[in-house]
C-alpha cells in the first residue's frame, strides 16, 4: 500500500545511500541519484510491474538507466527491492570484482536489463526494445489479451539530449507512435562544466512534439507528489510515446553542492556528506537502510512477486489454450534455430552462377526468415541495396507490428543502438544493415553489442573499393580491421553463395554479434568438389591444394577467386601452392593449434590477399597484399588494375616480395643473403 511519507523517506535513503557509496569509493556521480531519487522511488514503487523475486520476468516492464553515471540510483533501489544487491556490494561500489561498477552492466547485476554509460545510448536501445516488444505481441497474439503490455521506462539526462543519437532514435519512435516508451528528462540544467547554457540553449519539450512526442511537465521533480501526479498521466495513453519534462536540483539535499556542477562528477566530500544526512535526518549507521523504509520496501516487493504471480498463471493459461500458439511463443522467447539451419540454407543458396554476396545473402535470408521467426530487422534506407528486405514480411510500421522489415531511415547510429535493444528485450534475433564504409556510423552501438554479449547480426554491403565510382568516401578500406579489433565481434567475409549460407548460419547460431560482408560485385561459385572442402565454421580451411606446397596464398571474400587465379599463374611458372579461404579470423582463432597448424603449417610462407587495409595480417602472414591507402572514383575493373588487385598484379608483387637483391647469391642452391625465397 503506497505510503507518501515512506516514500519520501524511501528516497532519501536512495540518497544516503548514493552519497556514501561515493565517498567510499572515492569515485562516482552523486548528483543525478541525488536529483532524481523522488522520481525513481514512485516509479519503482507504484508504477514500474517488475518481480524481485524473478529479475528476468516474462511480463516486466524495462527500466533504462540511459544517464548511466548515476549508477548508484539504480544500485540503491535494486537493494531496497530485495534484488540481491547487498549492504557490502554497495560499501564495493566501483571496486574490483564487485556487483557496482561504475556504470550499469547488462548481465553482471540481477535487474540490469541493459547496458549504460554512453549518454544516449540507453534512450536510442530503448526505442528498439519497443519495437521487438511490438512485435512480439503482435506475432503471438498478446496484444489482444489485455494482460501483456509491457513499458519501456528511460531516465535520461541533459546529456542524453545533446547526444545526436538520441535526436536519431526520438525522430523514429515518433514515427512509430511507440506509446510504450515513457522517458524522464532529468532536467538540472548542469553539465560537468557548468551551466547547460554553455553549450545548450534549444527547447527540448518542443523538438520532441516535433518528433510526435507527448509532453509532461514536472515544475519541481523532487517532489514525489508532483511526480506521481506525471507518472498516472503517462499511463494513460494517447498513442504516442510520452517525455516527461522534469525539473530537478542536481544533488537535492546537499545543503552546500546543490544546484551546482561540483555535486555531478565528484564525491561530495566527507563535510558535505554529514550535512546531507544531517539535512534528510538521517541518524544510523551508514549504509543502514532505516528499519520502517526497510519493511515498507519488503511489503511493496510481497505485493509485486504475488502480482507476478497472478500474471504468471494467466499467462500459462493463454499458453494451455492453444499448443500452437504456445509453439510460436517459444518460438520467440528462446529465439530458435533449427538444428539443420546450414543444410536448410545451402539448398536456398544460388551456386548455378557468378552472383554478388549481397545477392546470395538476399536470397538464403529469406530461407532464414521463413524457419527462423524471431529474426526480423532491416535497414538505414538502403534495403533495395543490401538486399535485406523479407519478401512478403510485410512493413513495420504503428498500424503493422507484425512486419518484419524495419525502415530505420538514414539513422545509422540510432539503428545500432535499436538493434541492441531489440535483442536485448528477449524475444528477437535482430539484424541491421547498411554499406560496409557506414559502419562508422555504427560502432559505438557494435561494441555496446560486444560488450553485452548480444546476439545480433549486422548485414554490411558494398564491402570494398570495388564500390567503384562513387569513389573514396563509399570504398571501406580500415573498417575490417577497425571491427576485428572490437573484442567478442565476429566477421565473416564469405567468398562465394556457398560460404554466405553457411556464413548466415553461424550468424543464426552464435552466441554474439556477428558482422556479415558482402560484396557489390559478382562472384564466381565454388566448383561441387571445392564446395565439399567449405566449412565457414572453422574460420578458414583448404579450398584448392598441391602436393609438396611451396606458398600459401590465403584471401577472403572476393579475393578468394582471385587467389585461384592468380595460383593457376604461379603454377606456370612451376610454384606449387595452396588456396586458402579464410572468412573469418575469430572462427578460426577459436579452433585448436592441430587444425590451424593443418591449414596454415608454420614452415610455409603465407600470402594474405584482402582489399582492404593490411593492418593485422601479420599474425597470419608472411606479405599481406591490401589496401594501405583510400580508394578512387572510377569503374571497379579500372581500380583492380590500378590497384594490383588481377591475377597478374598478385603474382607481380609476390615475385617482387620473395626476389633476391643480391647479385652474388645463387638462390637456386639455397639463399643464405637474407632475401625471403
Amino acid at each position: 500500500m503506497y505510503n507518501e511519507i515512506l516514500a519520501k523517506k524511501s528516497a532519501d535513503t536512495i540518497r544516503v545511500l548514493a552519497a556514501e557509496a561515493i565517498q567510499k569509493a572515492k569515485s562516482g556521480h552523486p548528483g543525478m541519484p541525488l536529483g532524481c531519487a523522488d522520481y525513481a522511488f514512485t516509479l519503482w514503487d507504484k508504477y514500474l510491474r517488475h518481480n524481485p523475486a524473478n529479475p528476468k520476468w516474462i511480463g516486466r516492464d524495462r527500466f533504462i538507466l540511459s544517464a548511466g553515471h548515476g549508477s548508484m540510483l539504480i544500485y540503491s533501489l535494486l537493494h531496497l527491492f530485495n534484488y540481491g544487491l547487498t549492504k557490502e556490494d554497495l560499501q564495493n561500489f566501483r571496486q574490483w570484482g564487485s556487483l557496482t561498477p561504475g556504470h550499469p552492466e547488462y548481465g553482471h547485476t540481477a535487474g540490469v536489463d541493459i547496458t549504460t554509460g554512453p549518454l544516449g545510448s540507453g534512450f536510442a536501445s530503448a526505442v528498439g526494445m519497443a519495437i521487438a516488444k511490438r512485435r512480439f505481441a503482435a506475432a503471438t497474439g498478446l496484444d489482444k489479451t489485455g494482460f501483456y503490455n509491457p513499458r519501456i521506462f528511460v531516465i535520461s539526462g541533459d546529456g542524453c539530449m545533446m547526444e545526436g543519437c538520441s535526436s536519431e532514435a526520438a525522430s523514429l519512435a515518433g514515427h512509430l507512435k511507440l506509446d510504450e516508451l515513457v522517458v524522464f528528462y532529468d532536467d538540472n540544467t548542469i553539465s560537468i562544466e557548468g551551466s547547460t547554457s554553455l553549450a545548450f540553449s534549444e527547447n527540448v519539450a518542443a523538438r520532441f512534439e516535433a518528433f510526435n512526442w507527448r509532453i509532461i511537465r514536472v515544475a519541481n521533480a523532487n517532489d514525489a507528489s508532483q511526480c506521481d501526479a506525471a507518472l498516472a498521466q503517462a499511463m494513460k495513453s494517447d498513442g504516442r510515446p510520452t517525455l516527461i519534462v522534469g525539473k530537478t536540483t542536481i544533488g537535492f539535499g546537499a545543503p552546500n553542492k546543490q544546484g551546482k556542477s561540483s555535486s555531478h562528477g565528484e564525491p561530495l566530500g566527507d563535510e558535505e556528506l554529514a550535512a546531507l544526512r544531517k539535512n534528510l535526518n538521517f541518524t544510523e549507521e551508514p549504509f543502514t537502510v532505516p528499519a520502517d523504509v526497510r519493511a515498507y520496501c519488503d511489503a511493496r516487493c510481497a505485493e509485486l512477486e504475488k502480482a507476478a504471480a497472478a500474471w504468471d498463471k494467466e499467462f500459462q493459461a493463454f499458453l494451455d489454450a492453444d499448443a500452437g500458439r504456445a509453439k510460436v511463443v517459444s518460438s520467440f522467447l528462446n529465439a530458435e534455430v533449427p538444428a539443420n539451419i546450414e543444410e536448410e540454407l545451402l539448398k536456398a543458396a544460388p551456386v548455378d552462377k557468378p552472383v554478388a554476396s549481397r545477392a546470395s545473402s538476399g536470397t538464403v535470408l529469406q530461407k532464414a526468415a521463413e524457419l527462423v521467426p524471431a529474426l526480423f530487422g532491416g535497414a538505414a534506407d538502403l534495403a533495395p541495396s543490401t538486399k535485406s528486405d523479407i519478401k512478403g514480411g510485410g512493413d513495420f510500421s504503428a498500424e503493422n507490428p507484425l512486419g518484419r522489415n524495419i525502415h530505420f531511415g538514414v539513422r545509422e547510429l540510432a539503428m545500432g543502438l535499436a538493434g541492441n535493444g531489440m535483442a536485448l528485450f528477449g524475444t528477437a534475433i535482430p539484424y541491421t544493415s547498411t554499406f560496409f564504409v557506414f559502419s562508422d556510423y555504427m560502432k559505438p552501438a557494435i561494441r555496446l553489442a560486444a560488450l553485452q554479449k548480444l546476439h545480433e547480426i549486422y548485414i554490411f554491403t558494398h564491402d570494398s573499393f570495388y564500390v567503384g565510382e562513387d569513389g573514396p568516401t563509399h570504398e571501406p578500406i580500415e573498417q575490417i580491421a577497425m571491427l576485428r579489433s572490437i573484442p567478442g565481434v565476429t566477421v565473416i567475409r564469405p567468398a562465394e553463395a556457398h560460404e554466405v549460407a553457411q556464413a548466415w548460419a553461424c550468424a543464426l547460431k552464435a552466441e554474439g554479434p556477428v558482422v556479415l560482408l558482402f560484396t557489390r560485385q559478382n562472384l564466381e561459385p565454388y566448383s561441387a568438389e571445392m564446395a565439399k572442402k567449405a566449412d565457414v565454421s572453422k574460420g578458414a580451411f583448404v579450398i584448392d591444394d598441391e602436393k609438396d606446397f611451396d606458398l600459401i596464398l590465403l584471401a577472403t571474400g572476393s579475393e578468394v577467386n582471385l587467389a585461384l587465379q592468380a595460383a593457376a599463374l604461379l603454377r606456370k611458372e612451376e610454384v606449387r601452392v595452396r588456396v586458402v579461404s579464410m572468412p573469418s579470423q575469430e572462427l578460426f582463432l577459436a579452433q585448436d593449434f592441430e587444425y590451424q597448424d593443418s591449414v596454415l603449417p608454420e614452415d610455409c610462407p603465407v600470402v594474405s590477399i584482402e582489399a582492404a587495409s593490411t593492418f593485422g595480417w601479420n599474425r597470419f602472414a608472411n606479405f599481406a597484399i591490401g589496401l594501405d591507402h583510400f580508394g578512387s572514383s572510377a569503374p571497379y575493373k579500372v581500380l583492380a588494375e590500378k590497384f594490383g588487385f588481377t591475377p597478374e598484379g598478385i603474382v607481380e608483387q609476390i615475385e617482387e616480395f620473395f626476389s633476391c637483391d643480391d647479385d652474388g647469391c645463387d638462390c637456386e642452391d639455397g639463399c643464405d643473403c637474407g632475401c625471403k625465397k
